[in-house]
């Protein structure tokens, strides 16, 4: 008989959350415009949206804090969390920033020239963006098998260097500003990438002398994925898989507000002297003096410590354990979702689960905002609405995967909030034919997910 393994962690603080009634419920989704980044977080039982900034920081974080130098140029804080930064992450020069969107702009205004390629295992929205406001054209080198929900295949954010070698034979090595990897892959279900396929993309980067740059903002569920997938890794720490695939990039970009387990922060690391100068030399127009970035001291403190603890092989097997849980559930019960269920949320399957809504009527947003109204809780689309519009065309970028992230903040809830969660989907998939469709009432120029405005088709 197996035995129940615990949390690594205890509480001793609490939050009280509130509970609203249905008709409540109703009232404030229409308020928000049926988009869920609208809703008043006063008016969410449950909060899945996201897992940036929505951890729960350890009581040695929140002691570190107190040590916070505030100077404002040279502070001591900022040396520990590059020390932190060189043992944990390997790379030579560190630069802070306010979030990972900071991080992302600093690499693309320095790295990309207009009408160059950036290829990506999917994209990702904010990296996206700041990619084409560079001048810059998305590619998708991801394998196939990722845009398929059913698919058990264990590293669907893996690469295809088929797809990466016709872009070379197509546009040259010239044509393309660096090689963008996500392990994992965030849209594509939180799906990692093998060492074995980032053993191979750094090959093919240093045949045609391209960059590695890597968005490892959750890079540390991926080493917890090929600890227990991957031959010759199930007896390492991960702490040690998490060192190997830096040592396979020339930089990284990170939001801080996700492994890192901080409520606000991020950083861009290089191990390249030249484009550390030039993002030292424009960070200060953006965000601050390089060794603080926008952030405070005790910020820094924060997320030095976060750097240690995310590489804790009990906490990040409990915290991955959590979203496996939620995802057999659902999977038990017959709900369609993306499979196999990856690190940081659960997906459902919005195409499968309401097959009746047509993709230009957004049933992924449709989805989000009836489970909120039925239990409360707050999810966020990945779909047409995510995916936004063809620069070029104008028209909508039209993704094979239309989901609903159930996104599940680090030490925050228990397994009893999961089957809260679980309880609403189930029932949702009983009547999804109850569901309808939205149209679009309002739509911002760039990354409209977080502000668009929906009504109900009738």
């Amino acid at each position: 008989m197996s035995r129940t393994i615990a949390e690594p962690y205890k509480i001793k603080m609490v939050e009280p959350l509130r509970t609203t009634t249905h008709e409540e419920r109703e009232h404030a989704i229409k308020e928000a415009g049926y988009n869920t980044f609208l809703l008043h977080s006063d008016d969410v039982y449950i909060d899945l949206l996201t897992d940036s900034g929505t951890n729960g920081m350890s009581n040695i974080q929140w002691s570190k804090m107190f040590l916070g130098d505030e100077s404002y140029a040279g502070a001591s804080s900022y040396y520990v969390l590059e020390e932190a930064m060189r043992e944990i992450y390997g790379f030579k020069h560190l630069i802070p920033t306010h979030q990972g969107r900071g991080a992302e702009h600093l690499t693309s205004i320095t790295r990309v020239k207009p009408g160059q390629y950036v290829p990506m295992n999917m994209y990702f929205t904010t990296t996206r963006a700041h990619v084409e406001m560079a001048g810059g054209i998305f590619y998708d080198c991801i394998i196939d098998e990722a845009h398929d929900t059913k698919i058990l295949h264990p590293f669907k954010g893996n690469v295809d260097i088929a797809k990466l070698q016709k872009l070379v034979d197509e546009v040259g090595p010239e044509g393309i500003a660096y090689l963008n990897v996500a392990p994992p892959v965030n849209m594509a279900g939180g799906q990692p990438m093998s060492m074995k396929n980032l053993r191979e993309v750094r090959a093919f980067a240093d045949r045609y002398k391209l960059p590695v740059i890597y968005d490892a903002t959750r890079a540390a569920e991926n080493a917890y994925f090929i600890q227990q997938r991957e031959e010759g890794y199930k007896d390492k720490k991960i702490k040690d898989i998490f060192r190997e695939m830096m040592s396979l990039a020339d930089g990284c970009t990170v939001s801080a507000k996700k492994d890192n387990i901080v409520n606000i922060g991020g950083f861009m690391a290089t191990n390249d002297d030249y484009y550390a100068l030039k993002a030292r030399e424009l960070v200060v127009v953006f965000e601050g003096m390089p060794t603080y970035g926008g952030l405070a001291g005790r910020d820094l403190e924060a997320m030095a410590q976060g750097m240690h603890e995310m590489v804790d092989d009990a906490y990040i097997a409990s915290r991955i354990r959590q979203v496996e849980y939620l995802g057999q559930r659902l999977i038990d019960a017959g709900v369609p979702v993306m499979q196999p269920i990856g690190g940081h949320a659960v997906f459902l399957d919005a195409t499968a689960f309401l097959p009746h809504i047509p993709q230009e009527n957004f049933p992924a947003q449709a989805l989000a905002a009836a489970l909120y109204v039925d239990s409360g809780v707050r999810s966020m689309e990945r779909g047409i609405v995510s995916a936004g519009r063809d620069p070029k065309t104008g028209k909508d970028n039209k993704p094979k995967l239309e989901l609903v992230r159930l996104t599940i903040p680090r030490r925050v809830y228990t397994n009893l909030h999961m089957d809260v969660v679980a309880e609403s989907c189930i029932e949702l998939y009983k009547h999804r034919e109850q569901i309808k469709g939205l149209k679009m009432v309002y739509e911002p120029e760039s990354l409209r997910f977080f502000q668009a405005r929906f009504e109900p088709l009738p």
